[in-house]
């Protein structure tokens, strides 16, 4: 095991980088432990927390910084960070196939953007249209 980790997720426009280091299984997000997050949802983050199991999470510290998104892209940026820096912190391949089977988007990223706004079109939408009546 190397002594730091630094690994980053994205999903959609939010980022996350988490380190992963020596210390006694801590988890803080943007210098706050995650129990003092409100709107977070908390059972997602987790997942890869107890997919590692206690005898890995209980020897290291993670610190997440992530900014950018909403708050379910937040989360899943989290959760990719997360796996990623635990899977290169303890160089098991088993533990990134479990990761896989579990959800493939835990390790790879998901390449779907928003389209963008075509020009002289609504500003509703990237393909949305005016309407036209005929009458």
């Amino acid at each position: 095991m190397t002594e730091t980790v630094h690994r980053e997720g994205r999903r959609k426009t939010a980022k996350a980088r988490a380190t992963v280091k020596e210390g006694n299984g801590e988890l803080r997000i943007n210098s706050r432990p995650l129990n003092t997050w409100q709107k977070t949802p908390k059972q997602r983050i987790k997942e890869p927390l107890t997919i590692a199991g206690e005898s890995i999470i209980e020897d290291v510290d993670i610190e997440v910084n992530v900014e950018g998104g909403g708050i379910q892209s937040q989360a899943e940026a989290i959760r990719m960070a997360i796996a990623r820096t635990l899977v290169e912190y303890t160089g098991d391949k088993d533990l990134e196939r479990d990761f896989r089977e579990y959800d493939r988007n835990m390790m790879v990223e998901d390449p779907r953007r928003t389209e963008t706004r075509k020009p002289s079109q609504s500003s509703k939408g990237a393909r949305h249209k005016q309407q036209k009546s005929y009458r």
